[in-house]
């Protein structure tokens, strides 16, 4: 059984050796300093990891690690980054914490006497920082750049720049990413882009010189309840270009991806949700259940949901919308427990995460402890299919190699040798 069929027997529900996904996706990803550990544990060439989504500093996971993680699922997305430059032109950079890594030519970064590193919208330092690793941080924070609002001047076009067709640049692109994949042994997930509504990632948009619009992350959520028609407008907008993009997308990829990573946005907190289900009704529901049934008509596809949090209130409406698959399964948080979430949904969504707490256990506890956990989610996720293997979101900085040796451990141990 390839990674590829054994992924798609789990997206269907099938019962078998559960697939396993560590690097796909910029949630389900590994920071660029544990990458390194890993190589070194791993006894693989050592040399600069290459950051290939800079905003969290993931590193990219090599066909080699890629075996010897037994990760069953690649990646392919877009030639931008978070920041709006392309991931081309690669130069050494050596970080705060001393890793010399790979980063893109936009990557050029001010560094201040104090220790804080500041990144620039499509790698123009004439303009202002859109992002910010503080001293001692690992990863950047997006640097808020609200102009004054003017209510009687709102327009929600200042919302919509960012969602344009596919440029010539970007066919190029994802033609040959999609042939690099075609016909190889992994699951392949996309990311395609343009599809994340109201993804709080990406209202700051740090990826533009000059944001207009609201881009204040505060600011935006009161916009949900004091300007829906404002965030519907925009959601409409980026709705009818994102359908158009699937088209051509579509064209490109055909059978060749699995999986379509649709949306970021984040509807939980630890013990709560950032709105009501009415709330999500209004806002959300439509523009996902036309992007989901697009997708469902006109390809094979599954559609992945990532929202991290207290979500399990919103999970049946998250089935009702279309979406196929639930990431990072935040078993941690209120009404999240495992045996609850296999029991009322396990047959009609795939958990795509939930393997381990990357808060606690990972980072913190034993080799052990972690060897417990693992096991007991896979005993409680893996019957019947439905289950894809990752962490609960990305693999953080300073995580001991130990442990996610114990992790990769445990999974073998479940799973038996890999076919």
């Amino acid at each position: 059984m390839t990674s590829r069929e054994k992924t798609l027997a789990a997206l269907n529900h099938q019962s078998g050796p559960v697939p396993v996904d560590f690097g796909s996706t910029g949630v389900t990803g590994i920071h660029s300093s544990c990458v390194a550990g890993l190589r070194k544990h791993f006894g693989l060439p050592e040399h600069p990891v290459k950051i290939w989504e800079p905003f969290q500093m993931l590193g990219e996971i090599e066909p080699d690690l890629l075996e010897a993680l037994g990760s069953d699922v690649i990646g392919v997305g877009g030639r931008g980054t978070m920041f709006g430059f392309p991931q081309e032109n690669w130069h050494e950079w050596r970080t705060p914490w001393g890793q010399v890594v790979l980063v893109p030519g936009g990557f050029r970064p001010r560094e201040d006497p104090l220790g804080d590193v500041y990144l620039f919208p499509e790698g123009d330092p004439t303009v202002e920082p859109s992002g910010h690793m503080p001293a001692g941080g690992y990863f950047f924070d997006a640097i808020v750049r609200q102009p004054p609002i003017d209510e009687d001047r709102l327009d929600p076009q200042d919302n919509c720049e960012e969602f344009k067709l596919l440029a010539p640049e970007d066919l190029a692109h994802w033609e040959s990413e999609v042939a690099r994949v075609r016909g190889g042994p992994h699951a392949v997930h996309a990311s395609l882009g343009g599809t994340g509504f109201g993804d709080i990632a990406l209202v700051p948009a740090a990826f533009l010189k000059h944001p207009r619009g609201i881009r204040d992350i505060s600011e935006w959520y009161v916009s949900l309840i004091e300007r829906p028609d404002y965030v519907h407008a925009v959601f409409e907008h980026q709705c009818g270009i994102a359908l158009k993009n699937l088209e051509t997308f579509a064209a490109i990829a055909g059978d060749s991806i699995d999986v379509l990573f649709v949306c970021g946005t984040d509807f939980g907190t630890q013990a709560s949700q950032f709105c009501s289900g009415a709330t999500f009704d209004e806002l959300w529901a439509p523009y996902y259940r036309r992007v989901n049934d697009w997708v469902h008509r006109h390809t094979k596809w599954k559609t992945f949901k990532h929202s991290c949090g207290a979500v399990s209130p919103l999970i049946e409406r998250f089935i009702d919308v279309g979406f196929d698959i639930l990431n990072p399964v935040q078993c941690s948080a209120v009404g999240m427990a495992p045996e609850r979430l296999k029991a009322e949904f396990g047959e009609r969504i795939v958990f795509w995460g939930g393997g381990v707490d990357t808060q606690k256990t990972l980072p913190f506890g034993t080799p052990e402890q972690v060897r417990t956990e693992v096991l007991e989610r896979l005993r409680v996720f893996s019957p019947g299919g439905g289950f894809v293997f990752n962490t609960i979101h990305n693999i953080q900085a300073r995580t001991p190699v130990a442990n996610i040796v114990a992790m990769v451990d445990a999974l073998r141990e479940h799973n038996g040798p890999r076919s």
